[in-house]
């Protein structure tokens, strides 16, 4: 999800200084309400059981736009369930920031993105033991503030706070996700007084991530850039092809995401280069 993470945080202080200030969280829908346009078909009688194994077999088709449409519905039918899974959320949030990334009409963007955040919240509630449904809630955030400007300044907030929470519940989630994430959160947004950017924090928690799992390429991606803002550029360099080497070859050249990292990983090396 880094990829989709980067897109979210571009041009973040940008937005922060231009935006409005809307609340980012606000009390979400009944899930069966959530998406209304993905809505089950009346008279399906699929149980949250089949509609959850469905769900899996689509999203795994990923980069089929359509699969992933269905696999958000088929999540949404498992999570409005009595006593749904944590994954019925989960799944749902993966695949509903899939979809954000690869939709290009904006209204149709900022509906997704929306829905992300409900999802996340909804995930939360009902089960506040899973740290990932605060991981999920932070990266939704983060694409809502890019569609819906005027929630960025809140949502800064909100996903430093959530972030901190996993890193202390879970800091191996996702690869170390939570602290890449913070890292491009601190890195990419503006300082104080407008908001919480601090590139020596940020510096810190890539480092974190990339000790973790140095072999997952967004790690090696993420620190480059960070090393790049910090002012080490020959470091940042070695950090970003190294990261662009590792998505091209093994697992990690099948992953749906990789060619997104490698392109996003180009742009931040031509500024080196």
């Amino acid at each position: 999800m880094t990829a989709a993470v980067r897109r979210s945080l571009a041009g973040l202080a940008a937005l922060v200084v231009l935006a409005g200030c809307t609340s980012a969280l606000k009390e979400p829908p009944p899930v069966a309400e959530i998406g209304a346009s993905a809505a089950v078909p009346a008279g399906d009688d699929r149980g949250p059981n089949d509609a959850l194994s469905r769900a899996e077999l689509e999203l795994g088709r990923m980069p089929d736009r359509d699969a992933v449409k269905r696999a958000q519905r088929l999540y949404l039918e498992a999570a409005g369930a009595d006593n749904a899974p944590v994954e019925a959320f989960l799944g749902a949030a993966r695949a509903t920031a899939w979809l954000i990334e690869h939709t290009d009409d904006g209204s149709r963007r900022a509906e997704l993105a929306t829905e992300g955040v409900q999802i996340g919240q909804w995930c939360r509630r009902l089960h506040p033991e899973e740290p990932e449904c605060a991981y999920r809630l932070a990266l939704a955030v983060g694409q809502q503030a890019r569609e819906r400007p005027s929630t960025a300044t809140d949502g800064l907030d909100v996903m430093v706070d959530l972030l901190h929470q996993v890193i202390a519940a879970a800091p191996e989630l996702d690869h170390a996700g939570a602290q890449r994430v913070l890292g491009l959160v601190l890195v990419r947004a503006p300082g104080w007084p407008t908001g919480p950017g601090d590139p020596e924090s940020a510096l810190e928690f890539a480092e974190a991530a990339a000790d973790a799992f140095p072999d997952f390429p967004p790690n090696q991606l993420v620190l480059g850039e960070v090393l790049l803002e910090n002012g080490r550029q020959d470091e940042a360099r070695t950090r970003l092809e190294r990261g662009i080497e590792m998505a091209r070859a093994g697992e990690a050249s099948d992953h749906p995401e990789s060619a997104d990292w490698i392109s996003q990983a180009e742009e931040v090396l031509a500024k080196i280069r």
